[in-house]
């Protein structure tokens, strides 16, 4: 069960997805973060933010839709309070990363890279930019100008964009971010989405719109990792990070199958916490049934 990631070993291929699972240490409540193979923290903005107001999450069919607005404690309270407990949870802990400008995230980009504990970075990109309003995950160009910038601060930590799916041709943006020195791809984000409460002709989330995340986006999500995966990922050697909806063992081995090296759980935390320890046990029955030495043998292997 053990995945190579772009060079860094995980003890298996689940990954707690970036915003569900607290900033790092809070998992060790209700699971044992040696048993899983990755946490990735909530996204941290130079300055503190405290979200939108609520409601900010609210559950629909087959999933939820949040606009939870990047709240943190900000990069100088998250060094200092947040950080130390990478140094004694049993697991690999994944920085992750926002902001509105180029700037912001080059500042955060630049301390964690400081940071020894994170061999990592997850980028989230779907943010959008205060000197004009378009999402840097969203626009190619942007995208590029964003990474370019990036890349040259990370000199020894590994650059992963997660990238969003609410664009026109996702095998793009993926090149654009492996031309850019990507390291690893976590696909995906959330998609926009919007739900009304017709009682009161009121949107339910304060913001109006939000992200979709669930099972009503997993298969999306296989089909955006497969396109990927064939388009340019697996001739790059860039590995991605499967990341939709995933409740279930079966929902991981399709992501795999598809192209994932390893796979993210987000939604499924809201309903089970300790979901990520039921989908690694049974991936590691799947691999042995399936005549395996490795999960890693299964990636990509969807007879299309």
């Amino acid at each position: 069960m053990s995945v190579d990631l772009t060079g860094i070993a995980l003890r298996n291929p689940v990954i707690i997805a970036s915003g569900t699972g607290g900033y790092i240490g809070e998992v060790a409540d209700v699971l044992n973060p040696s048993r899983i193979g990755a946490i990735v923290t909530k996204s941290i903005t130079c300055e503190p933010r405290d979200g939108n107001p609520p409601w900010r999450v609210i559950d629909v069919p087959l999933g939820m839709i949040n606009a939870v607005g990047l709240a943190n404690v900000g990069l100088e309270k998250f060094l200092a309070e947040k950080l130390p407990e990478a140094e004694t949870v049993d697991t690999v802990v994944i920085g992750s990363i926002a902001g509105n400008s180029v700037a912001d995230y080059v500042a955060v980009a630049e301390a964690f890279n400081a940071a020894a504990t994170l061999p990592a970075v997850e980028l989230n990109v779907s943010c959008p930019n205060t000197d004009d309003g378009l999402q840097f995950g969203e626009h190619p160009r942007k995208l590029r100008e964003l990474l370019s910038e990036i890349r040259p601060v990370l000199t020894r930590t590994k650059m992963i964009v997660k990238l969003s799916p609410n664009v026109g041709d996702i095998v793009a943006m993926a090149g654009a971010a492996i031309d850019c020195g990507a390291d690893a791809l976590t696909l995906m984000n959330t998609l926009h989405a919007m739900a009304i409460d017709v009682e009161t002709r009121q949107p339910r989330l304060s913001r109006g719109s939000g992200g979709l995340s669930g099972p009503a986006i997993h298969y999306l999500a296989v089909r955006m990792v497969h396109e990927v995966y064939e388009g340019v990922a697996r001739d790059a050697g860039v590995p991605i990070i499967g990341l939709g909806g995933v409740m279930r063992w079966p929902d991981a081995a399709e992501l795999i199958l598809a192209g994932a090296s390893a796979v993210g759980m987000g939604t499924a935390l809201f309903v089970n916490p300790r979901l990520p320890l039921k989908v690694a046990s049974g991936l590691s029955r799947w691999v042995d049934k399936q005549g395996c030495a490795s999960v890693s043998e299964l990636v990509g292997q969807v007879q299309a």
